[in-house]
Parts: C-alpha cells; sequence; structure tokens
C-alpha cells in the first residue's frame, strides 16, 4: 500500500491511500494521517478512497482516531469515493454518519475550506 498526501492551497489536505489498509497497511495509513493532523491548529482532511481495495476495522479505528484528532482541534474530515463494500462497512459499523462524505474532489475542498489554517 501506498498513500499519497496532497496539501491545497487553501490549506485542505488529501489524503489517498492506494490498495488494501489491512496489516502492517493500517500503521502505515496512521503514520500518513497524524503529522498532518498535528501540522495544523485546525485541520482539514480529506480522505480519498477512489484507490482503496479493501479496509479492516483496524483500517476503520485509525480513521476514527484521525476523525477524533481533527474535531479535537475543531477541524473538519471528510471521505470522497467511498466504494459500495467499503460504505457497506461503513453501514454495518454504524460510522457513517461520522465522516462528512462528498461526490467530488472540488466540492469537499470547497466545503472543507472554512479559513487558512494556521500551522502548529
Amino acid at each position: 500500500m501506498s498513500t499519497n498526501i496532497r496539501r491545497q492551497d487553501n490549506g485542505v489536505i488529501i489524503v489517498e491511500p492506494h490498495g488494501r489498509i489491512v496489516g502492517k497497511n493500517v500503521v502505515m495509513l496512521q503514520e500518513s494521517i497524524f503529522p498532518e493532523v498535528k501540522a495544523f491548529d485546525i485541520p482539514r482532511i480529506l480522505i480519498n478512497l477512489e484507490h482503496t481495495t479493501a479496509i479492516s476495522s483496524s483500517g476503520l479505528g485509525v480513521l476514527i482516531q484521525a476523525y477524533k484528532s481533527v474535531k479535537q482541534k475543531k477541524g473538519r474530515m471528510g471521505v470522497i469515493h467511498v466504494a459500495q463494500h467499503i460504505k457497506n462497512l461503513l453501514i454495518v459499523s454504524r460510522l457513517t454518519s461520522l465522516f462528512e462524505h462528498f461526490d467530488t474532489e472540488t466540492e469537499a475542498v470547497a466545503a472543507l475550506n472554512d479559513g487558512q489554517p494556521k500551522k502548529t
């Protein structure tokens, strides 16, 4: 698994995991997301799951921990391109309402852009 991180000019961070978020890849995802959350006073994180083929309960746990960290800092976190099998897992886990869902990256970045972030 690999994870691309893109920083938008307006401060929104786009995290794009590729492959399966299972086993050791869960730790890799965690190591990709948390420095981005910590870098900003008010983080705005968008998780693009377009290239994610599977996610384990531990992978969901990392997303939940990231969400909690973002919320503690009064930030926002959203997801886009959630495949049906991952969406089903979110529904069964009762996590669908936890993350903001967007149809497109443009829509997500605009919605998450509620002010310029300040680096810590």
